[in-house]
């Protein structure tokens, strides 16, 4: 048993510790060691279009290949990072953004779930606001308390009467 905690432990270990897989080629890499930096950032910031929620920065998919070039590319052609994020929004959507921009089309998916918290927090405090007060039913009548007997009386003699017939 205590073997296979040790075991579990360093697995753990390496796996917390390791590196993610870069998947650029050595060919892609900037000679200019700052541009390369902010490439890099910029890489981890674009979701490839293929692989859904993976950044190009670690995707294997030849359109993270392309999109990893033309971040290069515009970097060296001396755009900023905001200005090479807004030429993959225009070209691509807003979707290849990790972190889309704040306008009319992203308010539901900036404050949506603040929105669905919200109103289920009030949901939440009316329901229980409304069984706080534990409602009691009002005692019966003699009148329908005999009516009830009756009934219940009526009942039980069907019943014996039915059960008496089968034996």
């Amino acid at each position: 048993m205590r073997g296979l905690f040790l075991l579990t432990a360093v697995l753990f270990l390496f796996t917390v510790n390791s590196n993610p897989v870069k998947a650029f080629d050595p060919d892609e890499v900037l000679d200019d060691p700052a541009l390369e930096t902010r490439a890099r950032e910029i890489s981890k910031e674009v979701r490839c279009l293929v692989c859904q929620n993976e950044p190009i920065d670690s995707s294997n998919a030849d359109l993270a290949k392309e999109l990893r070039i033309v971040v290069r590319e515009r970097l060296v052609a001396g755009d900023s990072d905001e200005d090479v994020k807004s030429y993959l929004s225009a070209r691509y959507g807003d979707f290849v953004l990790f972190r889309p921009p704040f306008n009319t089309a992203t308010f539901l998916l900036w404050f949506g779930p603040l929105l669905v918290l919200g109103v289920g927090g009030i949901g939440m405090f009316f329901f229980y606001r409304g069984n706080k007060k534990l409602k009691v039913a009002n005692p019966l009548s003699p009148e329908e308390e005999a009516r009830l007997n009756l009934l219940l009386d009526k009942d039980n003699k069907t019943k014996g009467s039915d059960s008496g017939e089968a034996s």
